[in-house]
């Protein structure tokens, strides 16, 4: 698998093209919308025009496991200098993409069990800046680190999953983060603090999940900042 492949995902819907790698078991998966998805090399498979069947899908991820395997053993046994340099392309800036715009969305794992599915959080960072930022639950008047970490500008951060038992956990949480960009002069963002205040009930309601242009099923989606303008603060 190398940088240009075109891959799909084994364990879900999607797949894109291969813009680089994170360490030796990430790949960086770049979609039709421009976002870059990290995946664990295991969950895809480069793919050609033809079709797959789900006996070639099988197939292909026990293969693609076994070379990932045999991959990381040769790395382990070699020196660091035979080790490949692992190229990393600079995020591609977009027109309008100098206003600040971030959401944090809810994705149901399987939309069409909605009373049972898992959910999946991720941070969407729509904007030309990378995002330093910190992921906060409150329980009282304590707060809790859940995820911390940088975004890359015009892509989406996985943050975690979760079940339904543990909706009372993110009723009251709060994002906050610093923006900036790497080798060049930019404009000075103010830091964000934004505090969400979440219904649950939403989660259990199908209209909540709304069509929308990050992903390809409907998703719970809370605006923090949209075009410099803060939705939500402290």
């Amino acid at each position: 698998m190398k940088i240009g492949d075109k891959v799909r995902f084994l364990s879900e819907v999607g797949g894109g093209i291969v813009a680089g790698f994170q360490g030796k078991n990430i790949v960086l998966v770049e979609d039709e919308d421009g976002f870059q998805v990290p995946m664990r090399i295991t969950e895809v498979v480069v793919v050609g025009d033809e079709n797959y069947d789900t006996r070639h899908v099988v197939e292909a991820k026990a293969t693609s496991v076994k070379a990932a395997l045999a991959a990381n053993e040769e790395e382990e046994e070699s020196e660091p200098a035979d080790k490949p340099i692992t190229f990393k392309a600079k995020p591609e800036e977009r027109q309008g993409g100098d206003k600040l715009s971030v959401f944090l969305a809810f994705v149901p794992m399987n939309v069409k069990e909605l009373m049972q599915t898992r959910f999946e959080t991720y941070l969407v960072n729509d904007s030309n800046y990378y995002l330093r930022y910190t992921y906060l639950t409150a329980e009282g008047t304590a707060w809790q680190i859940r995820a911390e970490g940088e975004i890359e500008p015009n892509t989406k951060e996985f943050i975690e999953e979760f079940g339904r038992e543990d909706l009372n956990e993110f009723e009251h949480c709060c994002i906050q983060f610093l923006a900036y960009k790497r080798d060049k002069h930019f404009l000075l963002k103010p830091p964000v603090n934004a505090d969400v205040r979440m219904d649950p009930v939403k989660f259990y309601k199908l209209h909540a999940f709304r069509e929308n242009p990050f992903f390809e099923q409907p998703s719970l989606i809370y605006t923090l900042i949209e075009n410099d303008i803060q939705k939500v603060k402290l």
